[in-house]
């Protein structure tokens, strides 16, 4: 845990109960604050209580005597519209933050100089995340990873100049923390998503534009007009910034052709890794994962020799990109987490012959984007509520309404298996949806596929991870 305690001899309203609401609320008493917790949820209040976590209705609450209002990330600061704290809150003059700002605040006040690594962007950041955290500890750094990611940032080990933080952030945690200034400002990507919550897309570009405005080194993909945009304005201030792309590099940084990955100082370009054959890195986007990291690496000062290597351990994500199992020429992948289309789209280019599960609770757009990549398709299996749109969309490609995901995997495995051609073939689960028509979650979602799979006759699974 890391104890707040620039809080210390202060009331500080929280919202939002969930896993970073308790380690929040636990965080804040262990630095010697006084917490008012709320959450809508009686099950979550009565979870608190057994806690130790005081529970007070803030609705009734004189906040003329709050320091601040600690939000939840889900919880929405402008759009649809402010949630009812957020009211109370501006009426009464008080700040509204969230839990990485706190941290921020305490490595601030306890060990300003700790390196702390940032990392957003629509798709990607996740992936990056643990590959970066994977390659540290594999250069024997004391590493400490969460935030979006799933350990809540205070839960974690305090800051300390001798350890790494490496932070997840979505744009809802941008929001709430006003004072990032990270040692290492990491921005993948920008496409359109959560809108929303931040109304537009240009208001959601400046809210991931400040996790590099402050970074003592700002790292960025620029192979989108938005996050290009962010770079070159960054580079007008003489900021410390380093590009990474699939195309020509402005000046220094990192660019990616196929497998391979370059560096370039100065005007002087050589390359550092190669991905060929780490079937957890596959496709062009892990290629960006991958250079991303070897800069995150060099940013701390560590060589190359040193962290390129361990790219090839790297087991990769649940969820993304995921080998769950394989039966002669046919791998079968789970991407459960590719809940819109252009996270979907990473996988479409890794994969040349796919029988391609997809569907759940549509997103704006719909996969008309996606149309390009058609060909790499053999045959598609819809579910969920999507079905109809999406079969519209497909047109003349085969595919099949199978409604439910255990129909979907059948039938996909069996064409799979009756396919002659020679060569590799996928079957993929990549829905380019949400869940929440037929899962709670994308991970339950995934965890059903890869079961289903793992149920199959014949199927010899990878080794498990972590």
């Amino acid at each position: 845990m890391t104890p707040v305690t620039t809080f210390a001899g202060r009331r500080v309203a929280l919202f939002g109960l969930g896993g970073s609401g308790l380690a929040t609320a636990l965080a804040l008493q262990a630095g010697g604050a006084e917490v008012l917790a709320w959450d809508d949820s009686e099950a979550s209040r009565e979870k608190a209580r057994g806690q130790g976590i005081a529970i007070a209705d803030l609705r009734e609450e004189d906040w003329s005597r709050l320091a601040a209002l600690v939000l939840a990330p889900g919880v929405p600061l402008t759009h649809p519209e402010p949630h009812w704290t957020v009211g109370l809150a501006q009426e009464a003059g008080v700040e509204i933050i969230g839990d990485i700002e706190l941290f921020c605040r305490e490595r601030v006040d306890i060990a300003p100089l700790a390196p702390f690594v940032a990392i957003t962007g629509t798709n990607g950041k996740s992936t990056t995340t643990a590959l970066v955290a994977h390659m540290l500890r594999q250069a024997r750094l004391d590493v400490q990873m969460g935030g979006n990611i799933g350990t809540a940032i205070l839960s974690l080990a305090p800051p300390a100049p001798e350890r790494v933080h490496v932070i997840e952030m979505s744009s809802f945690q941008i929001d709430l923390t006003p004072s990032l200034a990270p040692s290492i400002g990491v921005l993948m990507n920008i496409s359109p998503d959560h809108l929303d919550r931040h109304g537009t897309i240009e208001a959601y570009a400046q809210i991931k534009a400040r996790l590099v405005a402050a970074a003592d080194v700002a790292i960025i993909g620029i192979d989108d007009p938005l996050s290009r945009a962010i770079y070159d304005a960054l580079v007008d201030t003489g900021a410390h910034v380093y590009a990474v792309t699939g195309d020509m590099l402005p000046g220094d940084g990192y660019h990616y052709e196929g497998s391979e990955i370059f560096a370039t100082r100065g005007g002087s370009t050589r390359r550092i890794a190669n991905l060929s054959g780490t079937g957890s890195l596959r496709g062009a986007h892990n290629a960006q994962n991958a250079a991303v990291a070897l800069a995150v690496g060099a940013a701390l000062g560590l060589d190359e020799e040193v962290t390129a290597p361990a790219l090839a351990s790297f087991p990769g994500l649940h969820h993304r990109m995921e080998e769950v199992g394989r039966r002669g020429e046919t791998i079968f992948v789970n991407d459960s987490k590719a809940t819109n289309a252009d996270s979907a789209e990473k996988a479409l280019t890794s994969f040349e012959r796919i029988y391609w599960i997809l569907g759940g609770k549509p997103k704006e757009g719909g996969i008309a984007s996606l149309r390009a990549h058609f060909p790499r398709v053999a045959k598609a299996y819809l579910i969920g509520e999507a079905s109809a749109d999406f079969a519209r969309t497909l047109g003349e490609v085969p595919h099949v309404a199978c409604g439910t995901l255990d129909r979907a995997v059948a039938a996909a495995a069996a064409d799979a298996q009756e396919d002659e051609e020679e060569g590799e073939r996928v079957v993929l689960l990549s829905p380019a949806c949400a869940s929440y028509d037929q899962y709670r979650n994308f991970e339950i979602r995934g965890d059903h596929f890869r079961a289903l799979v793992q149920a199959l006759p014949g199927i010899a699974t990878p080794p498990s991870h972590g």
